[in-house]
């Protein structure tokens, strides 16, 4: 997947989210795009390849279980935030369900 075919995945699953759910906006998070959820991010894309969830749980070890899967670490400080995984395009076709999952933690459904 090109980075360009990446960032209208999740531009897709990002303007989806916002037209089903009216607590959601399209805003920025470290200077990436990101899904905001009652006020609180959710989601974003990073790197120009990947996606970040915040998840918890089942949800979080699935992520992690994927292949190039790993921890987000906005500052590339070796401090990485535990509930957020960045999973890149590769698994894009995961995106939309785990953008859900992450709405849904983050918004307490």
């Amino acid at each position: 997947m090109t980075d360009t075919e990446a960032q209208e995945r999740y531009d897709d699953i990002a303007h989806e989210l916002a037209a089903t759910h009216s607590d959601v906006e399209l805003r920025k998070l470290f200077s990436m795009p990101a899904i905001y959820v009652k006020g609180k991010a959710c989601a974003g894309f990073t790197q120009g390849t990947e996606m970040v969830f915040k998840l918890s749980g089942a949800a979080r070890a699935e992520a992690l279980n994927l292949a190039g899967a790993h921890l987000f670490d906005p500052g590339g400080m070796d401090r990485p935030m535990k509930e957020w995984v960045v999973v890149p395009a590769a698994h894009a076709s995961e995106w939309p369900r785990l953008a859900e999952l992450a709405l849904a933690y983050v918004a307490g459904r």
